[in-house]
């Protein structure tokens, strides 16, 4: 019987994706949470065979539980989902461990195909992140000053950018205020910025929040 794990902090978005799946395969045993802790409990205590994320969820974000969850269970397939556009952050996610990016736009069409495609062990990738993938490879100069971050240093990036303080960060990540002092520090040099106040201006110029 499939077991599908779905995380997703709004109710009305994990009732529409079980539908969906429902749809898709009947009778398949389908489990929701409602954020990243949840999400890596339940994957630490039970088999699943595919796990359905939310990118953006209160507190950790869904691609920090991603990197925990591949740590935990690499062979475990993990689909992201978000609302945003595939082109911010797909590439990010693959690299992360991610079976699949979808957007919540043409998850109604697409959830289904995703996962059965990683279901047979394969990634799930729309055309136009695959261009992006090819292109990553002849122009690694033109990428964008956030992509040369690390995925925790994005992670934090996108918590300063929400006006999240240094002490509320640690706490969430579970690191201590001298580490996140570390990591916005980092951020900061490898951006050419000064400020958390450029950080937020940056991250509403290129969609990250």
């Amino acid at each position: 019987m499939l077991r599908i794990l779905v995380a997703d902090d709004h109710t009305v978005v994990r009732r529409g994706l079980r539908q969906i799946l429902l749809e898709g395969f009947a009778g398949a045993v389908i489990e929701e949470v409602a954020d990243a802790e949840d999400l890596v409990k339940k994957v630490m205590k039970a088999d699943w065979d595919v796990v359905i994320s939310d990118l953006s969820m209160p507190g950790r974000s869904g691609l920090d539980a991603l990197q925990q969850i591949k740590q935990i269970k690499p062979m475990l397939p993990v689909l992201i989902l978000s609302i945003h556009p595939e082109d911010q952050y797909a590439l990010r996610v693959l690299k992360a461990g991610a079976a699949g990016y979808l957007s919540k736009d043409t998850a109604p069409d697409e959830l289904v195909n995703a996962v059965q495609k990683v279901l047979l062990g394969k990634k799930y990738i729309t055309p136009g992140v695959a261009e992006k993938l090819a292109s990553t490879l002849d122009h690694d100069s033109e990428k964008e000053s956030h992509e040369y971050l690390s995925d925790r240093e994005f992670s934090v990036l996108k918590m300063l950018a929400g006006g999240r303080s240094v002490s509320e960060i640690a706490e969430t990540l579970f690191l201590s205020v001298t580490t996140v002092s570390t990591y916005r520090a980092r951020i900061l040099a490898k951006m050419n910025m000064k400020n958390n106040a450029d950080i937020t201006l940056y991250a509403v110029e290129h969609k990250l929040l």
